[in-house]
């Protein structure tokens, strides 16, 4: 079986996101992809596309099991073929999973194990699995993370100033949005330049230095709180302050991951986590034009450290939601660059246009839209294909 029907489930805390491709060993053609949004309140509600045909419809109160059947009988309702594999994105593979793997019961208690080390994600990740499996366990299910595109990185990267046990217990830089990375690297060329430097900014916010197809650097860390500031995430901060809330303030752990996860971050200095609203008050309020300030300079010095630790930059690739909408961030990140050789034309950037590099830059300068769920159909179809070939039967 060359092709596949590839599902890419993206389950999150509130949400189910698919898409739903025909695979074959060269392409990958999209067939549908939908969203059910609100899951689990009166107000929940899918919304489902085809080329042909859209569908929008509320669902009150439904779980992750109840979207996962509307989705199956969406396709049914098209025309479309069902799928023969379902490929989830997960967020943390921890130091045991570095490449995506068949999904069986060991896999998934593996999983449980790792859900304190990115709280936000791996429940709601864990639950989309078990509820494809519920539907119909006689497709086969395999899990992408978002860690595997790191687990290359040099020790130098990955290892925090700790004792040895620390890394020797994979208390460790994993890095994330691997997935994003991994397309974007795609879409470069085959091979893609040597050196680049990819930006995926959106709510969750991550920059990743490659060298050769590999990761050598990334802004997260053991977790996905780490790094430059998010909509919500404070990214680095001195440990040393975490100690002194505790201490002098009284803060406990919910105070502390509630302050960093949910708190901080645009939302915490601007007073919102929506970029487009935050440049819209930065005239009339000093405190969305610093965060546009803040942000846009944690992602241009980060941009120049990865300058310095690649020895130079062929491209630079900016991606995720205010990475491929926001020009104005875009604008902030590069600029002072041009002494590194990265010159952004004001005029492209303002356009939309894809490439929009000066003519007398010397690192090209991309704008791409990320897509995650191909590259989950890309994996999830390759797997299939090797079990039916008789060379990997049993799930992990």
């Amino acid at each position: 079986m060359s092709e596949q029907i590839a599902l890419s489930l993206n389950a999150g805390s509130s949400s189910l996101k698919f898409a739903l491709f025909r695979v074959d060993s060269e392409s990958e053609e999209s067939l549908a992809t939908g969203s059910i949004e609100r899951l689990e309140t009166p107000e929940a509600r899918a919304h489902l596309r085809t080329a042909r045909a859209s569908k929008d419809l509320a669902l009150p109160n439904a779980n992750a099991e109840s979207a996962l059947r509307v989705a199956f009988e969406f396709f049914a309702e098209s025309e479309l073929p069902r799928p023969t594999v379902v490929g989830h994105r997960v967020v943390h593979g921890g130091s045991a999973h570095t490449a995506p793997a068949r999904i069986g019961s060991a896999l998934i208690a593996s999983l449980k194990g790792l859900v304190p080390l990115a709280p936000l994600h791996m429940p709601a990740a864990i639950s989309g699995i078990e509820a494809a499996l519920a539907h119909d366990p006689s497709i086969p299910q395999v899990a992408c993370f978002d860690t595997a595109f790191h687990a290359r990185m040099p020790e130098r990267a990955a290892r925090f100033p700790l004792p040895e046990r620390f890394y020797s217990e994979g208390i460790r830089r994993y890095g994330f949005h691997g997935l994003s990375y991994e397309y974007a690297l795609s879409m470069l060329g085959d091979p893609p330049p040597a050196r680049v430097i990819v930006a995926h900014l959106g709510n969750g916010a991550s920059v990743c230095a490659i060298e050769n197809g590999c990761s050598i650097d990334t802004t997260m860390g053991l977790t996905p709180s780490g790094g430059i500031m998010m909509g919500t995430r404070a990214g680095d901060l001195d440990p040393g302050l975490l100690l002194y809330l505790q201490r002098a303030k009284g803060y406990d752990i919910a105070q502390l991951e509630a302050l960093l996860n949910h708190e901080a971050g645009l939302a915490g200095v601007g007073g919102s986590s929506d970029l487009r609203l935050l440049e819209t008050r930065k005239s009339d309020d000093a405190h969305a034009g610093l965060a546009l300030e803040m942000f846009g300079y944690q992602v241009r010095k980060t941009i120049g450290a990865y300058v310095a630790a690649l020895g130079g930059v062929d491209c630079l690739v900016f991606t995720g939601g205010i990475g491929e909408h926001s020009a104005e961030i875009r604008s902030r990140a590069c600029r002072g660059l041009d002494v590194m050789g990265i010159e952004l034309d004001e005029e492209l950037n303002e356009s939309g246009e894809a490439a929009i590099h000066s003519k007398r830059s010397a690192c090209r300068i991309f704008v791409l839209e990320s897509d995650e769920d191909r590259v989950i159909a890309r994996h999830a179809a390759r797997i299939a294909r090797t079990d039916c070939a008789g060379l990997t039967l049993a799930a992990v």
